[in-house]
């Protein structure tokens, strides 16, 4: 006899209900908060979605902004941590600006639906406006490496720091409009290819 004790209850329609932690019930989450938007999702949403009652996501998590948050955490975690690394701070300019490019990407193709969450958030919360801090402070990190890579003669002296940084976001966050980690490039190779071309549109000839 199959033991199914560790599958999860069954659904009128056959179908297995999984057995739900807080870290699927996230995933669930940040998927739904994705397709219709944080302020358009209800808990009767997310317990559609989970097919959990919402007694039972309240078992989990104190509130659907907390979802939120935990889902933000997930993709602001790596990113700040990654501006304090000693790649990202000792070294050439240059040589920093790859290692943060090449980082970004590489959370992106790792944490993608965090990512996404990350990037659709509009401030009309207070988890969104910390999130939107947290990216603020990430962004004038880089535009500060960009600078010192132009100051250094390793970046085109015509361009501006700024403007560079939002174009190299620009096309990183990009990455998260036909990235699908099972069909394409692996992290790393993924990592490689977009620097590569961005580095080498930036350098001084």
């Amino acid at each position: 006899m199959t033991d199914s004790s560790n599958q999860g209850t069954r659904l009128p329609s056959g179908e297995l209900r999984p057995i739900y932690n807080r870290d699927l019930l996230l995933d669930v989450a940040v998927r739904v908060f994705t397709e219709r938007g944080y302020d358009g999702t209800s808990f009767q949403h997310l317990s559609l979605a989970s097919g959990l009652s919402k007694s039972s996501i309240y078992h989990h998590i104190e509130g659907k902004e907390q979802l939120l948050r935990l889902g933000l955490q997930k993709a602001l975690e790596p990113l700040m941590a990654s501006i304090g690394e000693p790649a990202a701070t000792t070294g050439s300019a240059v040589d920093r600006l790859t290692y943060l490019i090449r980082s970004n990407l590489q959370i992106m193709a790792d944490r993608l639906p965090y990512v996404t969450l990350l990037l659709n958030v509009h401030g009309n919360t207070e988890t969104e406006r910390w999130a939107l801090e947290q990216r603020r402070t990430y962004d004038k990190f880089v535009a500060a490496v960009v600078q010192e890579a132009i100051d250094e003669g390793d970046v085109r002296s015509d361009l501006d720091a700024r403007t560079t940084a939002r174009l190299i976001f620009g096309m990183t966050n990009s990455v998260r409009e036909w990235y699908r980690p099972d069909r394409d490039t692996t992290p790393d190779q993924l990592a490689a290819q977009v620097s590569s071309m961005l580095m080498d549109g930036i350098r001084a000839r």
